[in-house]
């Protein structure tokens, strides 16, 4: 482990606005103005930005395709006394956005690397989508091609976690096709988008409700969209792992003694060894 010397310079990791303005902190302002320097994910872009703010300080480019070159060239500048501000086009850096390399090789030289937290769209769709996020997972964007997409989908056919997508206006419908066609029309599902921005929508309901929600209206195809999918209810995963382990049960039997099988495909499965020593009984007695 590296240990960070708190009078080193710093990597500041800056989160901007997701599309209003009004959520940039005076805290975020007043970093990128007192930095010595900017690694930006596009510098004509955020030229805008800065300009909105009045900040002038110096720019260069650092995103997914900058070389290991440039990468090393911003930790040395930071080795040799300046400060830097990491920001993306949109919201926080490294989630869903680049990054992470350069904070990782920034950690690794022992720099001292500084959140300045902020506008984030998973985290913003999240609390607004009524879907529960005390276990969460985000998977960013599905697979372009169609065997790619439902072969991601299908991990989630039975997992209690909420998960959260990204989507393009070029894909989205074809996404909640994927979804219905691979986990059915019921699951809760909310679509955010365009947040914080003019034409922001969000919309709430079965996988099957929101796909006829986006094709009522071709304007709702446009944009940059959130898409937080329920996860299976607790008692469908119960039911699932109660097939399972009656399948490795079955299985075994034949081949271990009963509470020994029966132990193993609980554990294999996740379902009550109890429930799974009363199955083994009622078909022995059936034989």
């Amino acid at each position: 482990m590296t240990e960070i010397v708190s009078n080193q310079p710093s990597l500041y990791v800056v989160a901007t606005p997701i599309g209003n303005l009004g959520d940039m902190s005076n805290r975020a302002v007043d970093v990128l103005e007192s930095v010595d320097l900017i690694a930006a994910e596009d510098t004509r872009h955020s030229a805008k930005l800065l300009q909105n703010f009045g900040i002038d300080t110096p720019m260069l480019s650092c995103h997914d395709f900058s070389s290991h070159a440039r990468q090393a060239e911003i930790v040395e500048k930071l080795q040799q006394g300046l400060s830097v501000a990491l920001i993306s086009d949109a919201g926080t850096p490294t989630v869903a956005d680049p990054g992470y390399e350069l904070v990782n090789l920034a950690r690794s030289a022992g720099i001292a690397v500084i959140t300045v937290p902020g506008p984030s769209s998973i985290i913003a769709a999240l609390s607004i989508s009524g879907i529960p996020s005390d276990r969460f997972v985000f998977e960013g964007f599905l697979p372009a091609k169609l065997i790619g997409r439902e072969k991601a989908l299908s991990t989630a056919l039975s997992s209690t976690r909420t998960i959260i997508f990204l989507e393009t206006p070029h894909r989205i419908v074809a996404s909640l096709e994927s979804i219905l066609k691979v986990l059915g029309p019921e699951r809760s599902l909310f679509i955010g988008r365009e947040l914080t921005k003019l034409f922001e929508e969000s919309f709430k309901g079965s996988v099957e409700e929101c796909l006829a929600w986006i094709k009522r209206d071709s304007n709702r195809q446009k944009g940059e969209f959130v898409l937080i999918l329920s996860g299976l209810p607790k008692e469908q995963q119960k039911s699932l792992d109660e097939q399972e382990g009656r399948r490795v049960l079955d299985f075994l039997s034949p081949r271990l003694p009963v509470n020994e099988a029966v132990k193993l495909a609980a554990k294999i499965s996740g379902a009550s060894r109890n429930g799974l020593y009363h199955y083994a009984m009622s078909k022995k007695s059936d034989e």
